[in-house]
């Protein structure tokens, strides 16, 4: 059978034997149906890639035409972040945590996977956000992100004070712990927990929701991901802005963060028969349709 994608890498957070075992077998597996074989070197040792090729992260791109994650959504968020701007296509395989990016069981890693490289999949287009820091009309840090942009405060504990603007025009000022600027993929994440809205991952929006704020009259609010979204922090000695809770930029009072949507989106591969609602009920613990 004709594969769709002959050069594959993989990546896995190998924390526990069997995620090692996972890597092992699919690596084997794709090797012995004439596929290339990377795997990312932060992942495994020479011992366990086997006699597969090693390579940076920052290679991944360029050399492979599918990326596949063994492990949760913190490793999807990652990799989702260096895949960006080559428009590779990405598969997550779960490992038996809660994720709700990686829908592939790994008791059916094979078979799927098989189905995929053959061209059976369901393809979904996601967006990431880009920030920039701005501090004295200098840029200062420069992020992309795949879940969230959250805004808070630092271990001093006191609230930050801030304004927003979108598409340049002044939305609200704020006193509050913080604020969450979300993505549909990230509406499940932080967003959800802060009591944001649940966004189906192909809406083409943005999710704004303030995190304990003073005043109980603001409310989480979407967006149009074609808006700009313009944070100014006016008050909060310690604030920071963190980047899918993975890094992260001290601000400084008046630093402005200006959030657009990245110029490409991510390419994410489901397994034919995947439904978004169904993994929902799964991991939220949602009641069954009654007969």
């Amino acid at each position: 059978m004709e594969r769709l994608f002959k050069h594959v890498c993989l990546v896995a957070r190998h924390s526990k034997p069997q995620v090692v075992e996972s890597l092992r077998t699919l690596a084997d597996h794709l090797a012995a149906a004439g596929v290339t074989v990377f795997v990312d070197k932060e992942s495994a040792t020479q011992t366990e890639a086997g006699p597969h090729q090693l390579i940076e992260r920052s290679d991944m791109g360029k050399l492979a035409d599918l990326v596949i994650v063994l492990g949760g959504d913190g490793t999807m968020l990652s990799i989702a972040r260096q895949l960006a701007p080559y428009r590779v296509p990405l598969v997550g395989i779960n490992q038996g945590r809660l994720g709700f990016m990686t829908d592939i069981p790994r008791h059916e890693m094979l078979e799927a996977i098989d189905a995929i490289l053959g061209g059976n999949f369901v393809p979904e287009n996601r967006i990431l956000l880009q920030a920039s820091v701005i501090r004295e009309d200098a840029e200062v840090a420069n992020a992309l992100a795949f879940n969230d942009i959250v805004f808070s405060r630092g271990a001093v504990g006191s609230m930050i004070e801030f304004e927003v603007f979108i598409d340049n025009q002044f939305v609200y000022s704020q006193r509050s712990d913080g604020l969450i600027v979300s993505t549909p993929t990230g509406s499940t994440a932080y967003s959800l927990a802060a009591g944001g809205p649940i966004l189906h991952p192909t809406l083409q929006a943005i999710a704004l929701v303030p995190i304990c704020p003073q005043s109980l009259n603001n409310r989480p609010i979407a967006v149009n991901d074609s808006c700009e979204v313009e944070f100014m922090l006016t008050r909060g000695l310690d604030a920071r802005v963190h980047f899918d809770g993975q890094s992260h930029c001290d601000l400084m009072e008046m630093d402005r963060v200006l959030i657009r949507r990245y110029r490409n989106p991510l390419r994410i591969l489901h397994p034919v028969g995947y439904n978004y609602y169904d993994m929902l009920r799964h991991k939220l613990h949602w009641g069954e349709r009654l007969l």
